[in-house]
């Protein structure tokens, strides 16, 4: 279930449909553009709190899963934080597999 996980996340980047780091995820969140933001597991516990706050405040879902270098490697980037997915059914999709798998 892992492997679709990362596979639904790479097909988002694929169709332009995701954010990815810090800087970008920030911005996304502030304009309301994110609708579902994934922090890392061994993100720091500043990025965590940040994202828990700015997301929570603004109602969109806000979850920890994955780490920095799986959701870099799948992006085919640097590591990575924090990613945020800005379309509706990808991130109902994402959102369901992530619930289902715990």
């Amino acid at each position: 279930m892992e492997n679709r996980i990362y596979q639904m996340i790479a097909l988002s980047q694929k169709a332009r449909k995701l954010v990815a780091g810090e800087f970008a995820c920030k911005q996304a969140v502030l304009e309301n553009e994110a609708l579902l933001v994934i922090v890392a597991t061994d993100a720091s516990k500043n990025t965590k709190k940040l994202f828990n706050d700015k997301a929570g405040y603004r109602q969109i879902p806000c979850v920890e899963w994955g780490t920095k270098e799986k959701l870099g490697n799948i992006l085919g980037k640097e590591p990575r934080a924090v990613i945020a997915v800005v379309d509706i059914n990808f991130a109902t999709k994402i959102s369901q597999m992530i619930r289902n798998r715990e």
